[in-house]
């Protein structure tokens, strides 16, 4: 089974790197796009969603920075 879990940054965080993004979309000619938020995508094999806990410790210790971040978890079937 896989795990899916996203960290973004939390809103109200100067995002650099998706700042230059747009920036870079608008020089490209396109006008579409108002914001761009990066993030970080990370995929876990586990046996079965019984470390549910575990990996919410995991993802808030060690995926993401708490101060700053936020995190979600999906399992896959």
């Amino acid at each position: 089974m896989k795990v899916k879990v996203f960290v973004k940054l939390k809103s109200g965080v100067l995002d650099p790197q998706g700042q230059t993004i747009l920036s870079s979309i608008g020089r490209m000619g396109y006008d579409f796009a108002s914001e761009v938020r990066v993030g970080k995508f990370f995929e876990i094999e586990v046996k079965d969603k019984s470390c549910e806990k575990e990996l919410e410790k995991i993802a808030g210790d060690l995926l993401a920075n708490p101060i700053i971040e936020e995190y979600s978890i999906e399992f896959a079937e």
